[in-house]
């Protein structure tokens, strides 16, 4: 990007936002105080990528702030005023706006001793990043770039606008959020700030488990997280974050076809990503799936085995799998639909490799969709992702494999509608059939009814109806006449 196309960006955006916030900017101005356009927005407007949301930074202090949004704003928000932030709206456009800091850190734990400053450039100089660190004057419209931050943005370079070892001291999840901005925008880090990771990956320990999965999760949803991961691994803050990852580095795969699992896994990432946006190119980055590709294979260190004649085995490393996945989720705080769903993909990411050329019953493939139930086009793409063979021939004959796996599904689903697979009887009629009363007999019944629905597709009531009876008698039950 040149400069010139980088300014251009710039003078687009405000010409964007001016109408919103100039009668903003004068308010302030006549109270006697200034008023800049900082951090993301300015550098997003450099990339030519304008948000929504608008932050800026000032010199009045808060309790001034919210006199000065009175009439303007539609409403104010004051949760972050103990840190200097004021939130408003106006027009469906949020904005955030915050008083010169001039914190200090304790550098124990991430929280800083709040002190309001009075420089603009002392405000930028704490920020995270130079490419953070720029403001634009909303009164003048002229770019304030104490750091460089221009350059550093044409040239997706990420630095800090102090030393990194004293910006990531102050804050070591700014670490983190160099590998999230690294996946999310493409930047490459600064020498002198890979060697400050990769000293001080210890430091995380001091963040919380919340405000690491906040910013893995973002990482995980860039437009290249294996760029991220790959510096979270170089740096050694992956073994703080995500241990196994590194740690399938150790296991060389069964096919040799690959450096390591871990090379692997990341080929599966980018190949899951590729068919998300193949289905559909406006859909939002599916969290669930990636994370899925990235830990499908966390098992196979712990499950290797070298087997006589030099072969490698990695068996029921997919059980191993899910379990080492639903812990390492549940440790870094993610919600239970997702710590459940990213472990059964990793547990049923091989079940497609006993099909074969066909050789699965009806049966098997009923059992594979309600397995999946509602991951099932997830797990398609997984397992299609997970075919990382450079043989050509190999890799054509496991895509028409699951072609005629998913056509299979969809003539089953057609004939049967096994979204909704259910035994051929409720719970209220087996109760009556077998005159019993609520209790776990009518599970165990229920429970037979839907192997044999899966076993056989659906069957005549009356035919139901006789086979729950004859099940019924076996278990010591006897149906009234």
């Amino acid at each position: 990007m040149s400069t010139l196309v980088a300014k251009q960006n710039v003078v687009v955006e405000l010409l964007r936002i001016s109408p919103l916030v100039d009668d903003l900017a004068e308010r302030f101005s006549a109270a006697g105080h200034a008023l800049y356009l900082v951090g993301g927005s300015v550098r997003d407007a450099v990339l030519g990528q304008p948000g929504g949301d608008l932050d800026f930074t000032t010199d009045a202090r808060p309790a001034r702030v919210l006199e000065l949004l009175d009439g303007w704003a539609e409403a104010v928000w004051d949760t972050g005023i103990a840190f200097g932030t004021v939130g408003a709206v106006r027009h469906g456009v949020q904005v955030e706006i915050t008083t010169f800091r001039a914190d200090s850190y304790d550098r124990v734990s991430r929280n800083p001793e709040v002190r309001f400053g009075d420089s603009l450039t002392d405000d930028l100089k704490r920020r995270d990043f130079t490419a953070n660190a720029m403001a634009i004057d909303m009164s003048t419209k002229k770019l304030v770039d104490p750091f460089d931050g221009m350059a550093a943005v044409r040239e997706r370079i990420l630095d800090t606008p102090s030393t990194p070892e004293e910006s990531f001291a102050d804050d070591p999840l700014r670490m983190l959020r160099a590998a999230r901005f690294v996946a999310q925008l493409g930047f490459r880090p600064a020498p002198r700030v890979v060697r400050a990771m990769t000293e001080m990956a210890g430091e995380l320990a001091r963040i919380t488990p919340e405000r690491v999965q906040a910013e893995l999760t973002k990482l995980i949803t860039g437009s290249r997280p294996r760029l991220g991961i790959e510096l979270l691994v170089r740096t050694g803050l992956a073994e703080q974050v995500l241990p196994e990852v590194p740690g399938m580095s150790l296991a060389i795969d069964e096919h040799h076809q690959h450096k390591d699992v871990y090379e692997h896994s990341l080929t599966v990432l980018d190949q899951a990503i590729d068919l998300e946006k193949r289905d559909d190119p406006d859909a939002a980055p599916d969290l669930v799936l990636r994370l899925a590709a990235l830990l499908h294979d966390i098992g196979k260190p712990a499950t290797r085995r070298f087997e006589d004649g030099g072969g490698v085995s990695f068996h029921h490393h997919e059980v191993v799998g899910a379990k080492m996945a639903r812990k390492r989720l549940r440790a870094l705080r993610y919600s239970k639909d997702v710590i459940e769903d990213v472990a059964q993909l990793v547990f049923l990411h091989l079940r497609f490799h006993g099909y074969g050329k066909g050789e699965w019953t009806d049966s098997a493939v009923r059992r594979y969709v309600t397995d999946a139930g509602h991951l099932l086009s997830r797990l398609h793409k997984l397992v299609r992702a997970d075919c990382t063979t450079r043989n050509k021939r190999k890799a054509a004959a496991l895509r028409r494999s699951y072609d005629d796996l998913e056509e299979r599904i969809a003539r089953i689903q057609a004939e049967e509608d096994l979204a909704r697979v259910r035994p051929d009887l409720d719970g209220n009629e087996i109760m009556r059939l077998l005159g019993i009363q609520p209790g776990p007999m009518v599970g165990k019944a229920w429970q037979y009814l839907k192997e044999l629905r899966l076993e056989r597709g659906p069957i005549p009531h009356d035919e139901a109806v006789a086979e729950l009876l004859n099940w019924a008698r076996e278990q010591g039950v006897t149906p009234p006449e």
